[in-house]
């Protein structure tokens, strides 16, 4: 058994201390996602240690110190995205439906052809905003349906994973799309008239990941969300940022685009909301 606890830790002590480098290679970066998973893999590791473990070993001693650092330390990255935190943005206390907002935001897959699926969600919650992500020519043709209560749309119909989509029950004024870092990766941004008349200022994004079917490197998803937040910082607006970010909340780079931007995140102190995959009981990603 301990040959197998030694390697067991190794492998969680690694993949601890790997995105503390800057290194920006998908696999590094990579990461950042699975810090619940590696958490719960330290604590059993603990666990087994302590238990099954002679107490009076000088290696069982370093195994319970290096599982126990790593799980404080993913706890500490964590912990901020779970109800035991504080809110960063305060819960409503008021009932104004002229002031209220809502976005059913999807990342419909482009090889998935259940457009009707969506197209209930939309009917049952009856968003204010819709956007989709990876949807190309077929899915505006199927989605559609829509625009006869969602009348304001920005469409950006492509096929390699990058179109976008954008429809709102409220007006978009000055749409745009723009290609901020790659030519073949568009963001949408507009400003959503509310309808008491104040404006907010929308940025929809799906940059390209790190990954190994993508970017090999994170420098092209970090440069399109550092050049996001820039824009936001220099507005005195109202501004909401949503879409596929291909990160994950508790990562450096989303840190680093809060601090930049000056944004909220409503994630902290209420959950993780992790959606990717869709297909896993075990999300790890947004």
């Amino acid at each position: 058994m301990l040959p197998v606890l030694i390697f067991c830790t190794v492998l969680t002590a690694l993949a601890s201390l790997l995105p503390l480098s800057n290194n920006q290679h998908w696999i590094i970066r990579g990461m950042d996602f699975p810090r619940l998973q590696i958490a719960i893999i330290a604590a059993v590791l603990l666990i087994v240690d302590i238990v099954f473990l002679d107490s009076q070993s000088v290696i069982t001693w370093s195994l319970i110190m290096v599982t126990g650092v790593c799980f404080i330390w993913q706890l500490w990255w964590i912990l901020p995205y779970t109800v035991l935190w504080s809110k960063e943005v305060k819960t409503a206390s008021g009932h104004d439906p002229e002031r209220q907002l809502s976005i059913l935001t999807s990342n419909v897959l482009a090889p998935n052809h259940n457009a009707e699926a969506l197209i209930k969600l939309v009917k049952k919650y009856q968003p204010d905003v819709l956007v989709t992500l990876e949807s190309d020519q077929w899915w505006q043709d199927k989605l559609s349906v829509l625009e006869a209560d969602m009348p304001y749309s920005i469409k950006c119909p492509l096929d390699n994973l990058y179109g976008m989509h954008v429809f709102s029950r409220l007006p978009l004024e000055e749409p745009e799309i723009s290609y901020l870092v790659e030519e073949d990766v568009p963001s949408m941004h507009a400003y959503l008239v509310l309808r008491t008349g104040d404006k907010v200022r929308m940025h929809f994004v799906h940059p390209a990941p790190p990954s190994p079917t993508e970017n090999e490197k994170s420098d092209k998803r970090d440069a399109e969300l550092v050049i996001v937040a820039r824009s936001a910082a220099e507005s005195d607006q109202p501004i909401i940022v949503t879409g596929d970010l291909n990160d994950v909340a508790w990562s450096a780079t989303t840190r680093l685009f809060r601090k930049i931007s000056g944004l909220l995140d409503p994630r902290v102190g209420r959950g993780m909301y992790n959606t990717f995959n869709a297909k896993y009981f075990f999300c790890v990603g947004r």
